[in-house]
């Protein structure tokens, strides 16, 4: 396959690093770009649906994250203010629905560094480093891209753009596409310890907390091995500076308040970030697609933002293989069309419907919240509906449902 079928890439996380292993292992030349002198390490996605390790499987890409994260089977709901057990969820009620019916922890950094190894092995696959996308041109069958590098401009030419740049996307701003939605009033404040949740509070690795004042997710990843650190995210008034939320008194006060404990917890990694809901008009313009936190994003309480990125890869890669081929270029808007609409109708609804059931305040509505969530977790029927939605696994079949005839 000739030169003049490179796919460019804007952006090297694991979403744009998917997307060129998928084409790439296809024979089309790909050239990624990331502004970035190297792989980040960004802590902050680390759950892996089984809906998406469907995706990943098929990549022969499971095993490799299944070594250096955690495999969760279990999720569980706690009344913060009573230190009850609400709800406990078990995966294995998908037993006869996927290959994979546990959750996989495995932080972002991570999946990018797999991803990037299988990607050094294949000659038609560039990634380069210190390459900031700037601005681009289209024409019917080109897409010329200007790419700043510490050396000067350079202009590089493909056949496609992906834009998986990010919820900031230069790729998303210069086509000109809206970012429709909101922020969030709040931030999230992300802290993360040694600390042994589950040996000394029993905690499982993925536990929710509601809270009418301030509730918490607490989840483990493995980190550099065993035995493993505790991530808690919690809400953070948008009013107080990131100074004061970060410093060590706060930190220590917020852990007291919610589990109290003579241990000192050992805080080794604290960031604060404000979160939004948006979904791209559109995912694609001409010859440019948008993948990922470009395309959509949303609150991280469930744990389906890069999972709905990683999803987007394998469809997009899918599609624009036989695009490529010759198939009509029409896939490409039955792309955006499926993917646009299950961000919309799985990812926006059921994330904000996750945090609104963690926040809810009203006596009355708050009982009904909980009882709704014990009443679901025993009744296997009801469960396994649940967890379809939750995992991930009803968003794919609802797009697998919309088909070419649908596309305008």
């Amino acid at each position: 396959m000739t030169s003049d079928k490179r796919v460019l890439i804007s952006g090297g996380g694991p979403v744009g690093l998917f997307c060129a292993l998928l084409l790439g292992r296809q024979g089309i030349p790909v050239r990624v770009f990331d502004a970035n002198d190297k792989l980040q390490a960004d802590p902050r996605a680390a759950t892996t649906h089984p809906a998406t390790l469907e995706v990943l499987g098929e990549a022969g890409l499971v095993e490799d994250m299944a070594r250096v994260g955690l495999t969760a089977p279990i999720f569980q709901f706690w009344d913060r203010p009573t230190h009850n057990l609400v709800a406990t969820f078990d995966l294995d009620l998908l037993k006869n629905d996927t290959k994979y019916p546990y959750v996989i922890q495995c932080e972002q950094f991570k999946t990018a560094k797999i991803l990037l190894e299988r990607l050094q092995k294949i000659p038609n696959v560039e990634v380069m480093f210190g390459h900031k996308m700037v601005s681009f041109e289209q024409t019917a069958d080109r897409v010329q891209a200007k790419i700043e590098t510490k050396h000067g401009l350079e202009t590089h030419e493909g056949s496609w753009l992906i834009g998986a740049d990010g919820g900031r996307s230069t790729v998303r701003k210069s086509a000109d596409i809206s970012f429709e939605g909101f922020t969030w009033a709040e931030r999230f404040l992300v802290l993360t310890t040694p600390f042994d949740f589950n040996k000394e509070l029993g905690y499982c690795p993925r536990s929710y907390f509601a809270d009418p004042d301030e509730w918490c997710n607490c989840f483990k990843v493995a980190a550099d091995g065993p035995p493993g650190l505790w991530r808690l995210v919690f809400p953070a008034d948008a009013n107080v500076s990131e100074g004061s939320l970060l410093t060590d008194e706060a930190v220590h006060a917020r852990f007291q308040k919610f589990f109290p404990n003579k241990t000192h917890y050992d805080i080794v990694h604290r960031n604060i970030y404000t979160v939004h809901q948006r979904v791209a008009s559109t995912f694609r313009k001409g010859r440019v697609l948008l993948a990922g936190d470009s395309a959509h994003v949303n609150n991280s309480i469930g744990g389906m933002g890069l999972n709905g990125g990683l999803q987007d890869a394998a469809n997009l890669a899918e599609k624009l293989v036989q695009v490529i081929d010759g198939a009509t270029d029409r896939l490409m808007d039955l792309y955006s069309l499926q993917r646009r609409t299950v961000s919309i109708e799985f990812v926006q609804a059921q994330s904000i419907a996750n945090k609104k059931q963690l926040e809810t305040r009203e006596p009355e509505e708050r009982k009904k919240v909980l009882d709704d969530l014990a009443t679901t977790a025993a009744d296997p029927v009801k469960a396994r509906g649940y967890l379809l939605r939750t995992s991930m696994i009803a968003l794919q079949q609802r797009a697998a449902e919309i088909t070419l005839e649908e596309v305008a």
